[in-house]
């Protein structure tokens, strides 16, 4: 089958299992290559500022294998900058990302374009046994419930950043902020399909996870962020509108009230605070749109990229 495969792997200070990854990557990519489920591949390291000596092992590997490519950052931008950068850079008609950590395993490539196969524009691995600390497995199981009930999407694990994707679903998202959790929401907002597969989980042997407490209360904000997204972004003014006429029709109550009743300064008050209210919500709501508006006719984002080495 005349399709090719890239390979993304966000890394930042990883240099203990950047080479194993690349040997286990490369392996499993042949085998695909030898039993025709792809044309030929490609990997595309994004190194997100490492300051340890990452960018010197990749930098061998460019060396030596045509098919491998590393985008340099001038600093860490995060995961999310990191696929982006990532995906605008991958030529592959299939497109996997994965973690640098090790913890995620290529013999799994197969299985994702399997599933692909099936007619899913994107799939996501679910790590359904974790070899991360209890501290970690319980909040990102309330995440992901949180998450998949707000969304409408339903997966077990939207933050497993081992996922396959077809070019065309790929290249539609953009991605910012810490929005790399919601790619499956993301994809659904621009009507494609997710499917789901079971992916082995290592224990990390090397380094340690680079994202503290902090991520979840971000994960919280960004999570009501992509829910709004996925059911308003093409349409804000459905949802301020909705909570205007809310507080127009309470404020119109309470107008008849303090109209019909005597000595009701309380509810004459109510009812103008309401309508403010109202005002304001459609004012909001016409905003929103001629950002959106905006945002259609004048697409931009920031240049992260020092270098690209192997281009």
């Amino acid at each position: 089958m005349q399709r090719s495969l890239s390979v993304v792997i966000p890394s930042f200070n990883e240099e203990e299992t950047l080479e194993k990854l690349y040997n286990a990557i490369t392996a499993n990519a042949s085998e695909l290559q030898n039993d025709q489920l792809i044309s030929d591949f490609e990997i595309w390291f994004v190194d997100d500022g490492s300051t340890d000596k990452s960018l010197e092992v990749l930098r061998e590997l460019c060396a030596r294998d045509a098919n491998c490519h590393v985008i340099v950052f001038r600093h860490n931008f995060g995961k999310a900058a990191a696929l982006a950068a990532g995906f605008e850079y991958a030529n592959g008609d299939i497109i996997i990302t994965m973690d640098a950590d090790f913890q995620d395993d290529p013999a799994d490539f197969r299985r994702f374009i399997e599933e692909l196969d099936k007619g899913y524009d994107l799939v996501s691995g679910w790590k359904k046994v974790r070899n991360d600390p209890l501290e970690k497995r319980l909040p990102s199981k309330l995440f992901n419930k949180v998450t998949s009930c707000m969304s409408g999407v339903k997966l077990h694990d939207f933050n497993c950043g081992f996922k396959a994707y077809r070019r065309d679903a790929a290249k539609s998202l953009n991605i910012y902020g810490e929005f790399h959790r919601y790619l499956p929401v993301l994809a659904a907002r621009n009507g494609f399909r997710s499917g789901e597969i079971t992916v082995v989980n290592h224990k990390r042997e090397f380094g340690h996870s680079k994202y503290g407490w902090e991520r979840y209360l971000r994960g919280l904000f960004d999570s009501m962020s992509a829910s709004f997204l996925l059911h308003y972004s093409d349409r804000p003014m459905y949802l301020f509108g909705k909570w205007s006429l809310w507080s127009f029709l309470l404020s119109a109550i309470l107008f008849a009230v303090g109209f019909f009743v005597r000595r009701s300064t309380l509810a004459w008050i109510g009812s103008m605070f309401l309508l403010t209210w109202s005002v304001f919500f459609v004012a909001i709501g016409l905003l929103a749109n001629l950002a959106v508006d905006y945002l259609r006719k004048n697409r931009f984002g920031r240049d992260h990229i020092r270098e690209v080495i192997g281009k």
